[in-house]
């Protein structure tokens, strides 16, 4: 079966064909490193990564490129505030998506760019566009003019006639009732950052940023460009018409975008007290797995809810799935193999993938996998599985988890290295649950607003504890057997007792 996507150029579901076969370009619009991005971004993030792993998957060789918008109104208006040099700020928060980005097991585009270092690129497109008659002068800046660009509506599909027109904007970002000359370079402002260039001193507008760093990297046409619904209109209407306007081809193919995130059926905000960033959720005690899970659960093309219900909910199907391998590797079956087993777990691969090659419908892709544990959890249980089917369903579930990448369970090993969890020499009988003893914000490791978790007990510490159990259940001592289960369970570490022995996990 074709990889299908729902293309917003087009308004249907089209077959994907690359322009290359065997070869998919695509850029992904990155974060505007003003703050910690919140989930909302990561929701977006999350989809992309996902694009990205199920089109390797299917044996394309993808090249992506994900922009780092590193100035424009927002990060000079912070910058300014917080008395920093724009790259001394905007530094702050690139690293800190890439922490971010390694905690939610994001995969690394061959390619990040950052504006600030392709500011050339964007005055030869600039002179270009003006030469061709796209671009006007005004008072220092130079803008883009609609009007001359014919297409101009057909990704948002827009109602010109019906809108509101202005005659210009200098804001990288605007009222969206309104369709306005938008400015391409900006004339420099006392206590801004510029650049001295051919157009006069200034700096760019945000959307000529998205077009060079995507046409230098990928050409001047190319498959992907995805991001949030909210790009539509204004900024990739505005990468189409300026990009299409200088080159005179066709700018992008297929363009996907993903929808919002709500919280709680709200809309998220800072004033409703539902504006969560990464960071804001591990300090509450969540797992970046599990909010992974919960950001991909939703086909991208549909709003996404997001809850604490549905967060404890993704933790414990990821529990799940963990417990089956778990299962699987540690158990002894009969020998042999079973034929129908095995045909069950080629038919839910199938389904897996054939969700994914439908626009990325990761929601039946969760129900192929989960239907599968289901089934092979009742063969086991009535003593019909074999020791042949393990390698079957362990290459099922590793097939699954190259798109999820939630079943290794590695949150607090990379907190702890990323500087997240700092370990504290905490009597047990004073531990809190969750694994941690305090969620308190600090600046601390890496000193980019990481929240403190001070851990109650190491994994060395854990495991001498559990061997103190062991002894005690071997001589029949139950009761100080159960006495360190429960210090255990107070220090956030949850004890299973399984017929191939004793394992142990974090809240």
């Amino acid at each position: 079966m074709s990889i299908r996507f729902y293309n917003t150029l087009s308004g249907k579901v089209e077959e994907f064909i690359p322009l290359e076969a065997g070869k998919v370009r695509m850029y992904t619009c990155g974060p505007t490193v003003y703050d910690f991005a919140h989930i909302g971004n990561y929701r977006t993030f999350v989809f992309q990564d996902i694009l990205r792993r199920h089109l390797r998957a299917r044996g394309y060789e993808v090249v992506q490129v994900m922009n780092l918008t590193d100035v424009d109104d927002k990060t000079i208006r912070n910058s300014q505030a917080m008395g920093m040099s724009l790259r001394q700020y905007t530094d702050r928060y690139i690293k800190a998506f890439e922490i971010d980005r390694q905690l939610l097991n994001l995969e690394t585009p061959e390619v990040v760019a950052r504006a600030t270092e392709h500011i050339p690129e964007m005055v030869k497109l600039i002179q270009t566009l003006e030469e061709k008659g796209f671009a006007y002068r005004s008072e220092g800046s130079l803008y883009f003019r609609v009007s001359q660009f014919p297409d101009y509506g057909k990704l948002s599909k827009i109602d010109l006639e019906g809108m509101r027109a202005g005659a210009r904007v200098d804001s990288d970002e605007y009222d969206k009732a309104n369709v306005r000359d938008f400015v391409l370079w900006k004339a420099a402002k006392e206590g801004e950052p510029a650049w001295e260039t051919p157009l006069g001193p200034g700096r760019p507008g945000w959307h000529i940023e998205c077009s060079v760093m995507s046409m230098k990297y990928l050409g001047e046409t190319f498959d992907i460009h995805s991001g949030g619904s909210d790009l539509a209109f204004p900024h990739h209407e505005n990468e189409i018409a300026q990009s299409e306007g200088a080159t005179g081809k066709p700018f992008v193919r297929y363009w996907l975008h993903a929808e919002h995130l709500i919280v709680n059926g709200e809309k998220m905000s800072k004033s409703l007290g539902n504006f969560f960033t990464l960071r804001d959720l591990i300090g509450k005690g969540y797992k970046p797995s599990a909010i992974r899970y919960l950001l991909a659960s939703v086909p991208y093309r549909k709003p996404l809810n997001f809850t604490f219900d549905g967060l404890h909910q993704a933790q414990q199907s990821i529990e799940r799935l963990r417990n089956f391998r778990y299962r699987l590797t540690m158990e002894k079956f009969p020998g042999g193999e079973s034929p129908k087993l095995q045909a069950r777990a080629e038919a839910a691969v199938q389904s897996f993938e054939d969700a994914l090659d439908d626009n990325l419908n990761t929601a039946e892709a969760l129900a192929a996998i989960f239907d599968l544990v289901r089934d092979v959890n009742t063969a086991m249980d009535h003593g019909e599985f074999r020791e042949g089917d393990k390698p079957t369903m362990l290459d099922a579930l590793q097939h699954w988890d190259r798109i999820f990448a939630v079943i290794e369970d590695t949150d607090h090993a990379k907190m702890k290295e990323l500087g997240f969890i700092k370990a504290l020499e905490i009597p047990v009988s004073d531990s809190m649950g969750g694994g941690w003893k305090d969620a308190a914000k600090a600046e601390v490791g890496n000193g980019h607003g990481s929240p403190l978790l001070a851990e109650a007990l190491s994994e060395e510490e854990i495991e001498r504890r559990l061997a103190e159990r062991n002894a005690a259940r071997a001589r029949r001592d139950f009761a100080a057997s159960d006495k360190i289960r429960d210090e255990l369970l107070n220090a956030g570490v949850i004890l299973q007792d399984t017929k191939a022995g004793t394992r142990w996990k974090r809240k």
